[in-house]
């Protein structure tokens, strides 16, 4: 069974960290062959949050909430990841809902703004992401930025 955590920095155990950096190395610079700074200083802001899925004590998903300003105007989703070993189970649907879940219960009826890896422009379309930026590269892969705008009357 999945077991769902959303944590400050200050809030993860040491075990917890080690396991969502070595995650993030294993599929953004090694998996996806492209070395960039993975520690890039944001993990540790005041209001970031990391939402991690274990199965039998392993980290199975991941994704980082990060308040508005920090990396775009709005609250923001990066690090988005499964592990190769939970990929093809619907695991990344539910990361990506239990993400858009925790960042309303943070920062409710905020606007959410990503930067995608092109190619995944189609898969965070079906939570209502839409592009807004013209493509560009990052670090070698070409992203978009794409935004879900929440009707802020319900706030």
């Amino acid at each position: 069974m999945m077991q769902w955590q959303c944590l400050g920095f200050d809030e993860l155990t040491t075990q917890q960290l080690y396991d969502v950096l070595k995650l993030r190395v294993d599929v953004f610079v090694v998996e996806q062959h492209c070395p960039y700074p993975e520690i890039d200083g944001h993990d540790t802001a005041e209001g970031v949050h990391h939402l991690m899925a274990y199965e039998d004590g392993v980290l199975m998903a991941y994704l980082r909430l990060l308040p508005a300003g920090l990396t775009y105007d709005a609250v923001s989703i990066g690090r988005v990841m499964t592990s190769e070993a939970a990929r093809g189970r619907g695991l990344g649907h539910e990361l990506m809902q239990q993400g858009l879940y925790f960042a309303e219960q943070l920062w409710p009826g905020q606007a959410i703004e990503i930067g995608a890896q092109s190619h995944l422009q189609g898969y965070y379309g079906r939570f209502g992401f839409t592009p807004f930026s013209e493509e560009y590269l990052e670090d070698g892969i070409p992203h978009i930025d794409m935004r879900l705008t929440k009707n802020q009357s319900a706030a």
